[in-house]
């Protein structure tokens, strides 16, 4: 027996094995205790006691207290748990009470848990409504994580090589340029993309029978990506066609194969041979900094033809070629949609020894759950984690990608990961975005973080305002009318008396993306523990009317119009800055405190820096030209 033929046997009974149904160790969880509602206006904000091993906790209403308890409609409809408490329930009618009740689960499809003792509450239909922020810079938290810098989502890198496309501007500069601006305003150090062994690339092709590898296509595109100062994550897929079981089965556009390989061994080969020449042009130092994630979103049939044991098998094939290169450089995967699969995967490769360096996994429309359970209890303790994907919305042309709603959806959703995560990937940094088809107008619900033209769209500012916190993280705690939650803030200090701090007010519930009068609040922000001394003062904002892109194009447009003329263009462009919410002033601060007072519309993002005189505030990004 060959060795290929021993490994597909291995193989074999490994699926025989998760077919019989193995365990995968889902504990049984205890119901939280504590759980407890308090009304606002508008909404209701629930916060109960953490459950050790949860991964996530699942709130569900009903209309009566023996009534039917349905999960509350927040997220993709698989991703209905939010990772911690508390959570603000704002997609209930004011003024008509619900009963609440929560479970902990252990993975994102677990229904099986306990759930607490239920609790009512109804929200208000009216009243004031306020938060009051009060931020110690003298309690010193730590160093503060950033979960955004380790990478960003990317349409496939050739794209790079694309011409002139939507509105006359170029795909390609536009393209490169988006990636730079991610290193240098965002922090941003790699980008993961799909598709590097598409045919486009001209990875792959059999003549006369023999494979033939051409990383030609790759060099020239990881070339221009590290020429920008990104490195790459590479998402090994999707199938060339030549070594495709199923070649008619595509995904996208661009019709992305799908279909696991016709022949195993060749597939090992191809990776094997990747991985060494990458490490051969790039050297070992550089390349066992980027990581192999194997294939994207296989637990969904519109991305993967095979079966789930294909896949583990796929997956186990390509780590074993990817550390027979080097047994440092990074593999992981699943790269699922909707957290799936991650179980199956710990599973599977605690029976057959495969490497797996990072878990990987996605999801839109909540805040990422807490995966460090699941894998501790697979005996994976301390492996990285990474949300190679994250975004306000899994559907593409949806105009919520274009609003202050998402704004204030990727500020509160970073936040939240901040700590228990290592990379949370926001898909994705442009709307030069081809899957589906190029975009058809300005504004058209792409994923992107930067419209054509690089205009900055508001989820941008929400995270360059992250970006520009301190590297301390002080005391920031809130309290009030949806605080929290909905109304919540992060604070720092800087090596030189600099004090920033982040107030958003937004919600996971997307029907609110529109903007809810009802739930504006009145915040007060006071900063304690000052050295006295006379600071500069500036309060930047991300609102429907301040720094808002759609707002800027809406008010130039005409009628239908698709695309700016050269003029708008230009005037785009030079309204591209966050906006100061009142103008900055200069105060001599002898008490130590300082209290400033002002409305916070849901949706919203606001920056308050705090700069010793002398000292300049953060500076502005430069403007993208016309």
């Amino acid at each position: 027996m060959t060795d290929s033929q021993e490994r597909g046997l291995d193989w074999e009974q490994e699926a025989a094995q998760r077919r019989a149904g193995d365990d995968d160790r889902r504990p049984v969880l205890p119901a939280p205790t504590g759980l407890r509602a308090s009304s606002g206006r508008g909404q209701v904000t629930l916060d109960w006691e953490p459950v050790d091993g949860a991964a996530g906790y699942l709130v569900r209403r009903a209309a009566a207290p023996d009534g039917d308890y349905e999960p509350l409609e927040i997220g993709e409809p698989w991703v209905r748990p939010v990772p911690h408490p508390p959570l603000t329930d704002t997609t209930g009618t004011p003024g008509v009470t619900g009963w609440y009740t929560v479970a902990a689960v252990a993975a994102v499809d677990d229904r099986r848990q306990p759930q607490s003792d239920a609790v009512e509450a109804t929200p208000l239909v009216d009243g004031e409504a306020a938060c009051r922020v009060v931020v110690d810079v003298a309690a010193d938290r730590g160093e503060l994580p950033r979960p955004w810098r380790p990478m960003i989502g990317g349409e496939r890198l050739s794209q790079l090589d694309h011409g002139v496309g939507p509105g006359g501007r170029p795909i390609g500069d536009e393209y490169a340029e988006a990636l730079r601006l991610a290193h240098d305003q965002l922090g941003v150090s790699a980008v993961r993309a799909h598709a590097i062994l598409h045919d486009d690339l001209g990875v792959y092709r059999e003549r006369d029978g023999r494979p033939v590898h051409d990383f030609s296509g790759i060099d020239r595109i990881y070339d221009r990506v590290l020429g920008l100062g990104l490195r790459p994550v590479v998402e090994v897929s999707f199938m060339p066609r030549d070594l495709a079981r199923d070649p008619d089965r595509t995904v996208f556009h661009y019709d992305a194969i799908i279909s696991p390989p016709k022949d195993w061994d060749r597939w090992e080969a191809l990776v094997t041979d990747l991985a060494a020449h990458l490490v051969e042009r790039y050297g070992l130092d550089e390349v066992r900094t980027w990581g192999f994630e194997i294939w994207n979103e296989a637990n969904l049939e519109v991305f993967w033809s095979g079966t789930r044991d294909e896949y583990m098998r796929l997956y186990d094939i390509s780590a074993r070629a990817v550390k027979a290169v080097d047994g440092s450089l990074p593999v992981g995967g699943p790269a699922s949609a909707a957290v799936g699969w991650i179980d199956d995967l710990l599973g599977w490769v605690g029976r057959s020894g495969a490497a797996l360096d990072f878990l990987s996994t996605h999801t839109y429309g909540n805040a990422p759950l807490d995966l460090r359970p699941i894998a501790a209890r697979h005996g994976k303790a301390g492996v990285a984690l990474w949300w190679t994907e994250w975004g306000a919305h899994a559907t593409h042309f949806d105009r919520v990608h274009d609003t202050a709603w998402s704004a204030a959806y990727l500020v509160r959703g970073m936040v939240s990961a901040m700590g228990r995560l290592d990379a949370l990937a926001y898909w994705t940094i442009s709307d030069h975005f081809e899957e589906l088809g190029r975009p058809a107008e300005l504004l058209h619900g792409g994923f992107g973080l930067l419209a054509v033209g690089n205009l900055r769209k508001p989820r941008w500012w929400g995270l360059w305002m992250l970006e520009q916190l301190g590297p301390r993280r002080v005391a920031a705690d809130v309290s009030g009318d949806g605080a929290g939650d909905m109304v919540d803030a992060v604070a720092t200090t800087g090596p030189d008396g600099e004090v920033a701090s982040v107030v958003w007010n937004g919600t996971v519930d997307v029907t609110k993306a529109g903007g809810s009068a009802l739930l504006g609040r009145d915040v007060s922000v006071t900063f304690t523990g000052l050295p006295p001394g006379a600071y500069r003062v500036r309060h930047r904002r991300l609102d429907q009317q301040h720094s808002d892109l759609d707002a800027a194009w809406r008010a130039m447009r005409r009628d239908d119009q698709a695309w700016p003329d050269p003029d708008q263009w230009e005037l785009l462009a030079a309204a591209d800055h966050l906006e100061d919410h009142e103008p900055p002033t200069e105060l001599e601060i002898a008490g130590g405190e300082l209290t400033m007072q002002f409305a916070l519309p849901m949706p919203s993002v606001s920056l308050i820096e705090l700069t010793p005189t002398g000292r300049r505030s953060v500076q502005e990004p430069e403007v993208a030209t016309g």
